[in-house]
């Protein structure tokens, strides 16, 4: 058996739609789900208001226990564990998500700018996890099986191709029967000089090039993922978001920093902006 999914639960509405997403992917992978709650959510509580861990624990307990019945009642003979950690948040997801396959967090709903808010705790973990993380959203297509979700979308930077963000992608959509939509973005041209225009479309040509030629190792491997590649102007982020209006799974990058956490701003963006779940796979 494959490494375990990982979610992270505290009662949310966030964390129960992460809680499902993950048991749909675990019993579409044939491996275990791992549930992880953690009971010190205050690092600096005043003395005399602060919660003992044995009353943090019974709480936990009771969120483990009811989210635990709901996955098993999702999906039958599903393999569930159940882990009470006493540590900050950050800390307890970071190291579920070194020892699983994939980390899933959710979120807390819709800000009030249009998307959805990815807290400080989801930002951290996402910028330091070692493997992929999934966000997951309340009321958005949480599901792993939506019907009407009918593609993966994969955002690529032709200057900076990643055979861990092309490997995600094509392994998702093969295993999920869906095609691939892969989208580069470029910067728009300045259509009203003619020497820009052109260089533009060099530019254009090159990228499409340089996107076919990354893409076609991965094509053979996964003959049978059908796969559609864009290379367009303007805003990656838009162009990514708006691609996820009937994706089951968007998959953007994020570079592993030396030194402290790192999320692009394409990767941010689309983080707290698409309407379908998002993958975050991390890169050298």
């Amino acid at each position: 058996m494959s490494r375990p999914i990982a979610v992270g639960v505290d009662g949310s509405e966030g964390s129960l739609a992460a809680a499902d997403w993950a048991a749909d992917e675990a019993a579409r992978r044939g491996t275990a789900l791992r549930l992880v709650n953690a009971t010190r959510w205050m690092e600096h509580q005043l003395q005399a208001v602060k919660v003992s861990h044995e009353d943090r624990a019974d709480e936990a307990e009771g969120v483990l226990d009811a989210v635990e019945e709901r996955v098993r009642a999702r999906r039958p003979g599903l393999t569930v564990t159940s882990h009470e950690i006493e540590d900050s948040p950050a800390k307890v997801l970071l190291a579920a998500g070194s020892e699983a396959e994939l980390l899933v967090m959710g979120s807390h709903g819709l800000g009030s700018v249009g998307g959805f808010i990815v807290g400080s705790v989801g930002q951290e973990v996402v910028g330091d996890a070692a493997g992929p993380v999934v966000l997951v959203r309340p009321g958005g297509r949480d599901g792993a099986d939506g019907a009407d979700s009918r593609k993966v979308v994969l955002g690529l930077d032709v200057r900076d191709m990643r055979n861990e963000l092309l490997e995600f992608a094509f392994a998702y959509a093969a295993l999920h029967d869906l095609p691939l939509h892969i989208v580069h973005s470029r910067p728009a041209p300045f259509f009203h000089r003619h020497e820009a225009a052109a260089e533009a479309a060099a530019g254009s040509d090159a990228d499409a090039a340089a996107l076919s030629g990354a893409v076609r190792p991965f094509r053979d491997t996964f003959a049978a993922v059908k796969v559609s590649e864009v290379s367009a102007p303007g805003r990656a982020a838009d162009h990514l978001v708006d691609a996820a209006r009937d994706a089951r799974l968007v998959v953007v990058g994020r570079r592993r920093a030396a030194k402290g956490s790192h999320i692009g701003s394409v990767t941010h963006a689309v983080m707290h902006h698409a309407p379908c779940p998002v993958a975050v796979v991390p890169h050298a």
